[in-house]
């Protein structure tokens, strides 16, 4: 009997790995090298972070920093397209290496993924109507709020309220900015940045900036135990971020220098 069940699970493993839903792989630097490719996955619904340019290809910050890394590591880019909610499912069932796509560092996250030291910064903001009194988080208790499924801005406001708000989950980000607008929530959560954009379009909604949720450092994201790939990134951010083509690459997408990043 003993003997059985080892055969059925040895056939259940082999089985995952022919669907290409098994255990995610430890992979090296070096074969990464020998292949000649490397998958990364980004977001194009952030602009400037990331976008689908005139040529509808991806561009941005973040990819940027993707390209940035193959020319380093001396291998070709293959950029794969991510929505926020499947980024770390992306990753751990091997569809991509690593991800490049403003995943804000959060010791919940660290027990799925590995993140290196941060190569880029974002504001979270909370925008509602201009003849709402919001100012705090206290104030939004009883509303509804709207948030990018699976985010950082997500995970804090469900932590601190629970049931006492009815938060929305959208799949991306401009369905999120646009459910303010529409009245479905009473307000959202979301990228400065990009908000004050998309509302600055929409100046008749009446939608101003509240209060800053949180100043969240962003980290290049691998699977867990990626040790050799881990402190490979955490060299070239390093690296980079002295030698000054990171703030080259983020003066030019957002026209002010790169903010101070902290390193862990």
């Amino acid at each position: 009997m003993k003997a059985w069940k080892i055969g059925v699970c040895a056939a259940v493993l082999a089985l995952g790995w022919l669907l290409g839903v098994g255990p995610a792989r430890a992979q090296t630097v070096d074969e990464i090298v020998s292949r000649g490719t490397i998958n990364i996955g980004v977001l194009v619904d952030l602009p400037p972070y990331g976008l689908l340019n005139d040529k509808q290809e991806p561009d941005g910050y973040d990819i940027e920093v993707a390209k940035l890394i193959g020319a380093y590591m001396g291998v070709k880019v293959n950029l794969v397209t991510l929505t926020s909610p499947n980024r770390i499912p992306f990753l751990v069932t091997n569809k991509v290496d690593l991800i490049v796509a403003t995943f804000g560092i959060t010791p919940e996250r660290a027990k799925q993924v590995m993140f290196s030291i941060p190569y880029s910064a974002i504001e979270n903001v909370v925008f509602a109507a201009k003849d709402k009194s919001i100012k705090s988080l206290d104030d939004l208790k009883g509303l509804r709020i709207g948030v990018p499924r699976g985010t950082v801005q997500d995970v804090i406001l469900t932590k601190r309220f629970g049931t006492t708000a009815k938060i929305s989950r959208f799949d991306d980000d401009p369905s999120t900015y646009q459910s303010l607008i529409a009245g479905q929530v009473d307000a959202v959560a979301e990228t400065g940045l990009t908000g004050d954009e998309f509302y600055a379009k929409n100046p008749g909604a009446n939608i101003e900036r509240k209060f800053i949720l949180l100043r969240q450092p962003n980290g290049i994201t691998m699977r867990a135990n990626q040790w050799n790939l881990h402190q490979w990134m955490n060299t070239f951010v390093y690296f980079t971020k002295n030698n000054g083509e990171l703030d080259v690459l983020w003066q030019k997408w957002f026209h002010q220098p790169l903010p101070p990043l902290p390193t862990f």
